[in-house]
């Protein structure tokens, strides 16, 4: 096999969508379809793919031994953050201090690096909830990094303009223009042309029961 058969074999291995690994390994699903498809021979993010599939680089690359042991370390607890409202995550960039810790009761871990200023949010509605592939449904968290570039296919967090509060959207470029689209094909597309700003990227995505 090649690197693009050992990649989709142990994603398939692991029960992943292309979209759920691309969050895992900080890339886009696109970037994930090259490496299948043997477009991508030598991916630069081949450390992050292998953390992301609980393999060696090693294995990824030759097949070797490595990839017959777990990564060392892949399921590190890298840190707490803090779980807080859509309406703080809507002023995020503008507050000098987002948050005080004593105010925050709820900090679920992750197993992925993330900056400092990063935070958890729970998915509300149905907009990020796909009839079919990839879903993020309503009552998972997810993490968000404000210090990660938004690039086309990366989900993100966005404040839009007169909005309290901040959304959850797939972040597209498609012919030189913007727009934040739902995974929900019910919810239509917001056109970004200077009337939102983007709060951070989507680093993480789970299931946390906090009562």
């Amino acid at each position: 096999m090649n690197i693009g058969e050992r990649v989709k074999a142990k994603r398939l291995e692991m029960g992943l969508s292309q979209e759920e690994l691309a969050v895992r390994s900080n890339t886009t699903q696109q970037s994930i379809v090259n490496v299948e498809t043997g477009k991508t021979k030598s991916p630069r993010n081949l450390l992050d793919l292998a953390k992301a599939l609980n393999v060696s680089p090693e294995y990824l690359k030759d097949g070797g031994e490595a990839g017959n042991v777990s990564y060392i370390g892949v399921k590190e607890n890298k840190g707490q953050y803090p779980l807080v409202s859509w309406v703080s995550a809507g002023s995020w960039l503008e507050a000098v201090e987002p948050y005080r810790k004593e105010e925050i009761d709820v900090w679920p871990e992750t197993t992925v690096d993330a900056s400092e200023g990063s935070f958890w949010l729970r998915v509300k509605g149905d907009s990020m909830t796909s009839p079919v592939g990839f879903t993020v449904p309503e009552g998972m968290i997810i993490l968000v990094d404000p210090e990660k570039d938004a690039v086309s296919g990366k989900l993100v967090v966005a404040k839009l303009e007169n909005e309290n509060e901040a959304t959850f959207k797939q972040f597209m470029v498609d012919a030189g223009r913007k727009y934040l689209k739902a995974l929900n094909p019910h919810h239509p597309p917001t056109i970004v042309n200077g009337n939102c700003k983007i709060i951070g990227v989507v680093v993480d995505i789970k299931w946390e029961h906090i009562p």
